[in-house]
């Protein structure tokens, strides 16, 4: 995966979020649970990296602000 962008985590709240998982859907259900709770900027795709198991997702959260609960 590439660096983290220093504007990313620039103020109190902004997170980076890394998942890895076994699958896609696995690993896109986790950035919806997390979706559902924080404002995000979301992925629209995962990547694999050779000789490691699984898949990666990356997600951009904004903990200062919730989601309206549904």
């Amino acid at each position: 995966m590439r660096p983290i962008n220093e504007a990313h985590v620039a103020e109190p709240g902004l997170a980076v979020v890394d998942v890895a998982a076994a699958d896609e859907q696995t690993a896109f259900a986790v950035q919806k649970l997390l979706a559902s709770r924080w404002a995000i900027a979301p992925a629209d795709r995962t990547t694999y990296e050779p000789g490691e198991p699984g898949v990666r997702l990356r997600c951009y959260l904004d903990l200062r602000q919730q989601t309206a609960p549904s």
